[in-house]
């Protein structure tokens, strides 16, 4: 967690991914160019830190209806395997 975050609440980054999630984005690679450019992160980080938020119960606290869309898509893409 970084240090612009309250004691019990999410970071700057932690906040800004569940930002980007709750955004819509056109066509391939668009959502990838957005992660490096507006958050600095490989795409591949980006999505590490995105599967830990979605089981931190902080981040459902935070936004709850991004953080349970994103758990159920989570859940079907398991259920494929």
């Amino acid at each position: 967690m970084d240090e612009d975050a309250g004691e019990q609440g999410l970071g700057r980054l932690e906040r800004d991914v569940l930002a980007l999630e709750r955004r819509g984005f056109s066509g391939p690679g668009v959502k990838e160019r957005a992660v490096r450019e507006e958050l600095g992160l490989a795409p591949v980080r980006y999505y590490q830190l995105l599967n830990a938020l979605l089981d931190d119960p902080r981040a459902l606290a935070h936004d709850p209806v991004t953080v349970n869309r994103l758990r159920r898509v989570r859940e079907r893409r398991r259920g494929e395997r």
